[in-house]
């Protein structure tokens, strides 16, 4: 009868031991997390507790609201597995963060997100700034002492960190990973020279990822200054009379944040050079909603707007099953191919992400594909495409068309009347050259960090030696340029 069931038998002894909470369940003592436990505690081990403080973000005080500039204030979405990234935090004033400031977190403290969905996403901060917030959905280990912060940020990212966290979060609609769990997480004590090669490896990968979104920065400067809007400088002014022929009659609206003159001012500077409408330049195919009855832990990588960004596509946590889709030329139809182009229509509107090859994943109905026509393609670049569609010229015209709802809504009829700038081939095939060096830099130092963290499971399964001829095979090509 228990033919095909995993069984494992522990003395009583065994399970209280370290075990605080006193958890009887049999996932808290599954055969595969007891398995990657015993590498750990093969090695010399601490608890985490033990080699840094492990402390609590603070939420947004009752009455408290967000500012437009002021003190970055680090969210969970800011945190995914990698480098912290500030830049789309929102802020917080100097007088709240004042109030705040014990929660300040700054560079080589490591954040856990230990609330919701995005549990275990473990990254470290390297940018350095003298005031910087933390949100109560993560944690933050600071003042690591006798071991390097890279180090640790690795191995919590490694399948031994992160089969802990796993084992340590509670619930279901909501799960939870106690601070009080994280302080005793094991943590294996490994050669310090060992440690400072992951440094390398860690800051090495940092390095590739800035100089990537400053080539990125690059390519967008080149579009603004050939379209005069580098120094651009959106209105201010809150009042713009419209008669009723040139506002409700041509356009059906009647909200007044829709006739804002900044909007006018950025659609009037495109115009000034060649243009044109994006239904004239893309095929727009509506993606699948399947409904979450059909949300899988098996089956097709199910992409939504969370894990698209202009920078890349993150690991769906949601699948959708293949029976689903009633066969394999069915599943075809609904998945992006090569230089697809997808644009986000719902939640976060406007954010678009150029697929690269091919792929095994279906999007959300919130995510249209978007490919240039054949007739146009020696005319429109995609990759230069893509970077418009990021860019503050459509980003504004989003804000316009979607703004005013609690949950933003982009139709895409609206999205085919976006205007699209028309500069020469040579000025898009700078940017696009940009554009792919930014990419292939981004993808080494991703590969960096993947190296960093399979070397310490290498480090913790054999010996320190083997992981560190693992690097140098792996680490030629990034250290060489």
């Amino acid at each position: 009868m228990l033919e095909g069931l995993e069984a494992v038998e522990l003395k009583l002894s065994n399970v209280l031991d370290d075990n605080y909470t006193g958890r009887i369940d049999s996932e808290y003592f599954k055969k595969s997390h007891l398995d990657f436990l015993n590498w750990i505690v093969k090695k010399d081990f601490s608890i985490l507790e033990d080699i840094g403080d492990v402390k609590g973000g603070k939420r947004l005080p009752l009455g408290e609201e967000f500012s437009d500039v002021g003190i970055p204030y680090i969210r969970a979405e800011d945190n995914k597995k990698g480098f912290v990234d500030y830049n789309q935090s929102p802020r917080i004033s100097e007088a709240l963060h004042s109030r705040l400031k014990q929660y300040q977190t700054t560079y080589n403290d490591i954040l856990l997100t230990n609330v919701g969905n995005s549990i275990g996403d473990v990254g470290i901060i390297k940018f350095f700034l003298e005031k910087c917030n933390l949100t109560e959905n993560c944690i933050k280990i600071v003042d690591i002492c006798n071991q390097n912060p890279n180090y640790i940020f690795s191995f919590l990212n490694s399948k031994y960190g992160m089969i802990q966290i796993k084992r340590e979060t509670v619930g279901t609609a909501q799960p939870k990973l106690a601070i009080e769990r994280i302080r005793q997480f094991k943590i294996p004590i490994l050669l310090e020279d060992f440690q400072n090669k992951i440094e390398e490896l860690v800051k090495l990968s940092y390095q590739k990822l800035e100089t990537s979104k400053a080539l990125y920065t690059e390519a967008e400067t080149i579009l603004l200054d050939e379209l005069g809007l580098v120094d651009f400088e959106p209105s201010q002014e809150a009042v713009n009379i419209k008669s009723l022929k040139n506002s409700f009659v041509e356009t059906g609206r009647l909200d007044a944040e829709y006739y804002q003159l900044k909007y006018e001012e950025i659609i009037e500077r495109v115009k000034s050079k060649p243009f044109d409408k994006l239904d004239n330049i893309v095929n727009i195919k509506k993606s699948i909603e399947p409904g979450s009855d059909n949300y899988s832990d098996d089956g097709v990588d199910f992409v939504r707007v969370s894990n698209i960004t202009k920078f890349g596509l993150s690991k769906p946590d949601i699948k959708i099953p293949y029976s689903f889709f009633g066969g394999y030329l069915n599943l075809q139809h609904w998945q992006p191919t090569k230089d697809t182009i997808l644009l986000s229509k719902d939640g976060t509107v406007g954010i678009a992400y150029k697929i690269k090859g091919q792929t095994d994943i279906v999007t959300s109905g919130a995510l249209l594909h978007l490919t240039v026509m054949n007739n146009l393609k020696d005319e429109i670049l995609s990759e230069y495409l893509t970077l418009v569609l990021n860019s503050k010229i459509v980003s504004m015209q989003a804000e316009r068309d979607a703004g005013g709802s609690i949950i933003q809504h982009w139709k895409p009829s609206e999205i085919k009347e976006v205007i699209i700038p028309k500069v020469d081939i040579s000025i898009q095939q700078q940017i696009e050259e940009k554009v792919q060096e930014s990419f292939r830099l981004k993808k080494q130092s991703e590969e960096l960090l993947e190296v960093a963290k399979r070397s310490v499971e290498i480090a913790i399964e054999q010996d320190e030696a083997v992981a560190l001829r693992y690097i140098q095979s792996n680490t030629l090509h990034e250290i060489k340029e």
